[in-house]
């Protein structure tokens, strides 16, 4: 494996101070915004990290009194509401001259280019074009700042005046109009100017959205037996299995070893179900009849409301379910006769309320607190993030011929989902968007992505994802919780890093600023003492491929559940968030990961290179003082494990002046994505099974076998050293056993008689000789070992 070669520009990948304008901390208990709320205990606002952003507010609350038309007989009202280039529109009401709309529009103030702001109320017809009815004029001079705390605007009633004329007309229409800042309680539900897209006749904005993951449950079918199952040839018992089904999940009992119609599996099967829960336990009980080929033996379906929810390791009672027959019945006297001498099937359900249903991977876990909100304890801190914006981001598709981006960020921790709205066409976009979560654990991550909207309408093409309609992935941030000091606040602008198939490419930035705040010290040190999943997960845990597949399933359940969502978090979103693809092989991973474990034994190495030139004389002072320290530890023993603590802290405070100032970001050199070959960039990216050549699959797979070779010969080298040690009491080598069992002897008499210091003072000082009596060849004891037999000789 070779050293990768530096990127063209270090700098490129490196993470930035920033020092953005933050709002102040408004007095205001209890407000609440786009990101949550903050209690009035506190007393301050959620919008103190993120930069105030002024905007035009224009809320349209209702109309009266407005004239028919005299050609329709009627009146089909909706309000327009023009601000220079940009237009607002409310939804169209047939038939009704005393409409409701209670619709809000923000008008962002950095690109307002008019002097006065005009609402217009239209009456529609199908085959001319819309009416006026009338309209109202505001002066942008003379629109009123509100700034919270202050109290909300009250909306006031206008006469329309005649668009073509200067007199008033018949109606009314309320409305409220001020300048305010996205910490306004109107600003998650409003129209924005910079977030919105003319698709047919309507004008839609994509708004920012706080979304929650479905509650997630394991649940636990413990298939017991069955009584009175018949095959349909009733000339030979059947070979039984139980096949059960939850939605789109399917599992399978082992078949029973005996043909009987009573058959006994005792066997657990596990599935996740998302409240609320709308399948049903679906089982059937199944004859193996053939090759490939079963009969159904009968059937069962109950909703999963009806099973006990279990919220600790206490046992569940078992219950008797009949089972609906199949190929029997047909007639009502063969239905009763079935009834009276029905199938039974003998279960224990139950779902798991114990347990944290693993939705993403451990190694980046943002919750773990159990399924029963019953269980929770305290939240032991409070993080706030503003998203901020973005810088530099590369064109992802094209519209009207020239490049574009239509970026929006989604932040996901614990249950809580945000995403913020969509800024069009712009390769800058600032949301200023503030959001707060409840921290349970700070050994937890929280992860950013920034995506492309593709779902506009219009002709987009995507320039980065081929055309397709999926969202394109611009980059992902993850920031784990403890790096984080607290009452901090961490202003950074993220690089977004994406391995494409050629090759590793910035995307742009991400400009964040964090703050964590601790609620409760105490309770903060006391979780690093307790284990970081639910007692269950270790009182009964499950096996590596159980979790595997029900983590799997947790993702497919929060992908769909989000997805019907308004707007939809779609399923390419949270699959890249939950890190959907970690499982697949990937060269690049293979060899980070390599790198991963030389760097931890970095330390060991030089420690025992330092300590080899100690022996070897290379500095002779420094020996002289590692005399002197062995001689002081071999006289006053007592001080050796004290010592040893003692250096111990010593670095940890001298590492103090050295620590980590910012967060962790995505490391292009750790992920040994800067110099990867082309080739096993091709292969990260194929499809499973795989898309590729019959040459080139023999030439990946040539290349893997290769590899896991040499992992193949560590591993038997480790497992034959361990052997060896094995061996040295087994009496597998008569010989070596001898000797080792005599040498045993006479070194327990020795130890005896010679006083420890003695021992300890022989033996260092024979460890720290002079080069002079050292000979090249190994020593008596390496030799030894390496003589010992080992299991190697009996491998195939």
């Amino acid at each position: 494996m070779s050293t990768p070669a530096p990127p063209k520009n270090p700098e490129e990948y490196k993470l930035k101070d920033t020092k953005p304008q933050l709002g102040e901390r408004w007095p205001h208990g209890g407000l609440r915004g786009v990101g949550g709320w903050i209690s009035s205990e506190r007393g301050t606002s959620t919008y103190d990290l993120v930069e105030q952003m002024f905007y035009l507010y224009v809320r349209v609350v209702k109309a009266k009194d407005l004239p028919t038309n005299p050609v329709t007989g009627s009146c089909d009202p909706y309000v327009e509401v023009m601000l220079g280039n940009y237009r607002g529109r409310t939804q169209k009401f047939e038939k009704k001259t005393n409409p409701e709309w209670n619709q809000v529009f923000a008008f962002s103030k950095e690109k307002i280019q008019s002097s006065a702001l005009e609402v217009y109320v239209r009456d529609r017809e199908i085959v001319t074009r819309d009416n006026y009815i009338g309209k109202v004029v505001f002066d942008m001079n003379e629109v009123p700042t509100r700034v919270p705390p202050d109290s909300p605007l009250a909306p006031q009633w206008y006469r329309l005046e005649d668009p073509r004329k200067d007199s008033k007309v018949k109606g009314e229409v309320m409305l409220a109009v001020w300048m305010g800042t996205q910490a306004d309680e109107a600003f998650p539900e409003a129209w924005h100017s910079d977030a919105a897209t003319v698709h047919g006749e309507g004008v839609y904005s994509i708004r920012s959205k706080v979304y929650v993951s479905p509650k997630l449950w394991y649940l636990r079918v413990n298939v017991i037996e069955a009584q009175d199952v018949e095959p349909n040839d009733r000339a030979q018992l059947p070979q039984a299995f139980v096949k059960a089904q939850v939605g789109n999940q399917t599992l399978k009992t082992k078949v029973c070893p005996n043909r009987t119609s009573n058959p006994f599996w005792n066997e657990d099967l596990i599935f996740v179900a998302a409240e609320p829960f709308e399948e049903q336990l679906v089982l059937t009980v199944e004859n193996k009849v053939g090759q490939g080929k079963d009969g159904v033996m009968g059937r069962l379906a109950v909703p999963l409301n009806d099973f006990e929810r279990r919220l600790d390791h206490r046992p569940i009672h078992s219950r008797w379910f009949d089972l609906e027959k199949f190929g029997f019945g047909v007639l009502e006297v063969d239905r009763r006769h079935e009834l009276k001498f029905s199938s039974r099937v003998h279960l224990r359900v139950c779902l798991e309320g114990a347990y944290h249903v693993l939705d993403e991977s451990t190694m980046y876990l943002s919750d773990q607190r159990p399924t029963a909100r019953e269980l929770w304890k305290q939240p032991i801190g409070i993080l706030e993030v503003g998203i901020l914006s973005a810088q530099g981001l590369l064109p992802m598709k094209t519209k009207d011929g020239r490049g574009t981006t239509d970026a929006y960020c989604v932040a996901k921790y614990g249950q809580k989902w945000v995403r913020t709205r969509t800024i069009l066409e712009n390769l800058n976009p600032k949301w200023n968007e503030q959001y707060t979560w409840e921290v349970n654990d700070p050994c937890t991550v929280i992860t950013f992505g920034v995506f492309d909207n593709c779902h506009l309408g219009g002709n987009e093409k995507s320039t980065a994802g081929g055309g397709s309609k999926n969202d394109s992935r611009i980059g992902k941030v993850r920031i784990r919780l403890s790096t984080l000091e607290m009452d901090r606040i961490y202003t950074h602008a993220y690089p977004l890093l994406v391995l494409q198939p050629s090759g590793l490419k910035k995307m742009g930035e991400l400009q964040l600023a964090i703050r964590f705040t601790c609620l409760s010290l105490a309770n903060m040190i006391y979780l690093y003492w307790h284990p970081l999943l639910p007692k269950m997960h270790y009182l009964h845990p499950f096996t590596v491929n159980q979790l595997d597949s029900l983590r799997y399933q947790a993702m497919n359940i929060v992908a769909v559940r989000l997805g019907r969502a308004e707007p939809p978090l779609r399923k390419e979103v949270v699959e890249y968030m939950l890190d959907v693809d970690s499982h697949m092989w990937s060269m690049r991973r293979s060899k980070a990961n390599f790198f991963r474990i030389v760097s931890l034994f970095s330390g060991v190495i030089s420690m025992s290179r330092w300590l080899g030139e100690v022996c070897h004389w290379k500095n002779p002072v420094t020996t002289v003082l590692v005399h002197v320290l062995f001689f002081i530890l071999i006289c006053y023993p007592e001080l050796i494990l004290p010592t040893i603590f003692l250096y111990m802290f010593l670095i940890g405070i001298w590492n103090y002046r050295f620590r980590p100032r910012h967060p962790p970001h995505m490391d292009p050199k750790l992920s040994w994505a800067e110099a990867v070959h082309p080739d096993e960039l091709d292969e990260e990216f194929d499809s499973f099974p795989t898309s590729k050549s019959h040459d080139v699959a023999r030439m990946r797979y040539d290349r893997l076998r290769s590899v896991a070779g040499r992992i193949q010969t560590v591993v038997g080298d480790m497992a034959t050293q361990g052997e060896r040690l094995q061996g040295l009491l087994s009496w597998r080598d008569p010989r070596a056993t001898s000797l080792f069992v005599v040498f045993c002897l006479i070194a327990a008499i020795a130890l005896y008689i010679t006083p420890f210091r003695i021992v300890a003072l022989v033996a260092g000082i024979y460890w720290l000789r002079h080069p002079r009596f050292r000979s090249k060849l190994p020593s008596v004891p390496s030799n030894f070992f390496k003589r010992l037999p080992s299991r190697a000789d009996s491998m195939l």
